[in-house]
């Protein structure tokens, strides 16, 4: 990667609000230099999933700069207990809708399990589909030292990579749903998946499930932005899945999950007011009638 010289970096200002991914005046889409440059203005940022165009363009109209078409989509949205059975066709197709409902923020489109594990060629093939059949401006995979060949190939050829390193869901069943990076031993294990990834060509590094004190020191030694989810407050960015956000997911939710709204009320209460008119027969009146 070529080095700027001091007199050739770009100097910004923390807070820049021209510039700001949220709350700035950029009215175009927003691209993986955007983020680069937040990581240099000390800026922090949010990113949110989003599986379908409504969704994505209601983000979008609130200012989100960068959306994650996840394969948490499995969970969400296709009714899988996991991400593992989610497919590259699904993620495709899901991920178009996202672009054709957003006109400004950078759209991450997930790569699923078994759709880049086979080795860089494998993971070419299935990032170009996402790119050309989706529109997608970057992609994102797992793994750290493990990832970094892809990484390499998929950056030589023009694709941006986000890295996805702590815990990593497509693989619940060797390592489960807990805490990474604790210990010595786990803790450099981290650090190097982290720095290999940087190195591979990575524009930026979620950090999933990690002590917030590791989190914070992965971002300092990195120059890449780190986004976090269960990684503290010390990470450049911050993101959530979007149902768990809003309060649509049932049952318990993560620790590090902070509801700012309970849709599946809203939404329940609305449902239930809908049947008893119709039951009632207050619904449909006249005013909702054609003559």
């Amino acid at each position: 990667m070529t080095q700027l010289s001091a007199a050739q970096t770009p100097q910004h200002t923390p807070g820049d609000g021209s510039r700001a991914l949220y709350g700035g005046r950029i009215n175009r889409r927003i691209t993986v230099r955007d983020i680069t440059a937040a990581k240099e203005r000390g800026e922090k940022w949010p990113m949110l999933t989003a599986y379908d165009a409504t969704t994505a363009s209601v983000f979008d109209e609130a200012g989100i700069p960068v959306m994650l078409v996840g394969d948490s989509a499995g969970n969400c949205h296709l009714g899988y207990e996991t991400t593992v059975p989610v497919t590259l066709d699904e993620m495709t197709m899901l991920s178009a809708a996202v672009v054709r409902g957003t006109s400004r923020a950078l759209i991450v489109g997930d790569l699923p399990f078994g759709s880049y594990q086979e080795g860089p060629v494998q993971a070419l093939r299935s990032a170009t589909r996402l790119v050309k059949e989706a529109g997608v401006g970057a992609v994102k995979l797992e793994g750290g030292e493990r990832s970094h060949r892809q990484i390499e190939l998929l950056v030589e050829s023009g694709i941006p990579v986000m890295a996805h390193i702590g815990l990593t869901p497509q693989s619940v069943n060797s390592m489960g749903y807990r805490v990474q990076g604790r210990g010595e031993e786990a803790a450099q294990q981290l650090l190097r998946d982290a720095k290999a990834v940087q190195d591979a060509g990575a524009f930026a590094v979620v950090l999933e499930l990690v002590p917030a004190e590791l989190a914070a020191e992965v971002t300092r030694t990195l120059h890449v932005p780190t986004v976090g989810i269960g990684a503290g407050s010390g990470t450049d960015a911050q993101v959530l899945v979007w149902t768990d956000m809003l309060g649509l997911t049932g049952g318990r939710v993560p620790k590090f999950v902070k509801q700012y709204a309970d849709l599946r009320k809203v939404m329940g209460d609305a449902a239930k007011a809908y049947a008893e008119d119709v039951v009632g027969g207050t619904f449909p009146q006249d005013e909702h009638a054609v003559h």
